[in-house]
């Protein structure tokens, strides 16, 4: 494909390659941190667990959560060059 073909349907997406990526990347960020977040609940309700509060649910998750979020909007304001 020549070069103004290739322009033109650059101008049919409101992003680039790369700005889908970083979305993409940003919202994997943002399930995993989900996923890491859930479970440590006790099985019987009657019964506290300590698990729910440990490291790993009450500050790697969110920060990872957030991270996303911020690669996400990074991926959305980001200009490509053209």
């Amino acid at each position: 494909m020549s070069e103004e073909n290739e322009n033109k349907l650059n101008q049919d997406f409101a992003f680039s390659k790369q700005n889908y990526i970083l979305i993409a990347a940003g919202t994997g960020l943002c399930i995993l941190g989900y996923f890491l977040m859930s479970g440590g609940g006790s099985d019987d309700p009657a019964v506290f667990s300590e698990e729910l509060f440990n490291t790993q649910r009450m500050y790697v998750a969110p920060l990872m959560i957030l991270a996303g979020l911020g690669v996400v909007g990074w991926g959305i304001l980001k200009k490509t060059e053209d």
